[in-house]
């Protein structure tokens, strides 16, 4: 016996209509017939939001639409490639940031937990997806905030055991850009786990062994945390947001392409991007 009720999905009508769009020009790009789709765009639309937004289980949402499983996840990655692919890129994000007037931007990396693992690392005995520093398993995704910690911009993802300086450099276009995008008037604020490039990142002073910071270090220190640590507003936005974010479990290396996807979805709702 089953039951039926009503909800309300917590997004505009013009957001969905912005992704139902989306998967229509997606549609005459594949060459889709009219009438061969078991659902509309609209409704593709928003099975994906419902996905990304409330974390509803594939199982659900393909017997509310009576599709099967398999068709249901079609739809779900469909609409999470079309979005992704919108995402902006980081060079537009740093030219939009600087015509914003912004002094600074800020940079840091978030763990996207996943309940995929047993996927051998380069060190024996440790998994590949495995982050000792929050004890699970999640993809490290490097986020670009304002200053008053709106994301801006979501990177691929890298395996959760790497670090931010090393999931940083994995990512060739990252640092390239943060270094030509940076003078005596535009800093990337980031915390000590970026404190190998430091000519690039502006982080605190870290203490030194056996000894203390000095009066001056201590006071930039506390300057620097009040106003970097408002760039991690971003982080919690989106997983508070989208509760898919949470805890993915589709493929670890579909974690950046899903982040972004929120990310578009963020944007147009509150119809802001920089």
């Amino acid at each position: 016996m089953s039951v039926t009720y009503a909800a309300v999905l917590p997004v505009r009508e013009e957001t969905v209509l912005f992704l139902s769009g989306l998967l229509h020009t997606e549609r005459r790009r594949l060459g889709t017939r009219a009438g061969t789709r078991s659902l509309g765009c609209f409704k593709q639309a928003i099975l994906v939001l419902r996905w990304l937004l409330d974390g509803t289980r594939i199982v659900q949402l393909a017997a509310d639409n009576q599709v099967s499983r398999s068709t249901g996840y079609a739809y779900l990655h469909e609409g999470i490639r079309v979005l992704a692919a919108s995402a902006p890129s980081l060079h537009s994000v740093l030219l939009a940031a600087k015509m914003a007037g912004y002094a600074h931007v800020n940079i840091d990396g978030t763990l996207i937990e996943t309940d995929r693992c047993r996927t051998p690392g380069p060190t024996p005995g440790v998994d590949l997806w495995w982050s000792g520093k929050h004890d699970n398993h999640g993809g490290n995704i490097q986020v670009i905030t304002a200053p008053d910690g709106w994301p801006l911009w979501t990177s691929p993802v890298r395996p959760g055991r790497e670090h931010d300086t090393t999931a940083l450099r994995e990512h060739g276009e990252i640092l390239p850009l943060l270094t030509a995008w940076t003078d005596d008037d535009l800093r990337v604020l980031g915390d000590l786990g970026y404190e190998g490039e430091q000519s690039t990142i502006t982080v605190a002073y870290k203490k030194p062994k056996n000894a203390a910071c000095t009066e001056m270090q201590q006071q930039f220190n506390r300057a620097h945390n009040a106003v970097r640590a408002i760039g991690e507003r971003g982080n919690s936005l989106l997983k508070t947001t989208f509760k898919a974010l949470r805890n993915i479990s589709l493929c670890p290396w579909s974690i950046g392409r899903i982040t972004a996807a929120a990310l578009v979805i963020l944007h147009i709702e509150h119809d802001r991007t920089t």
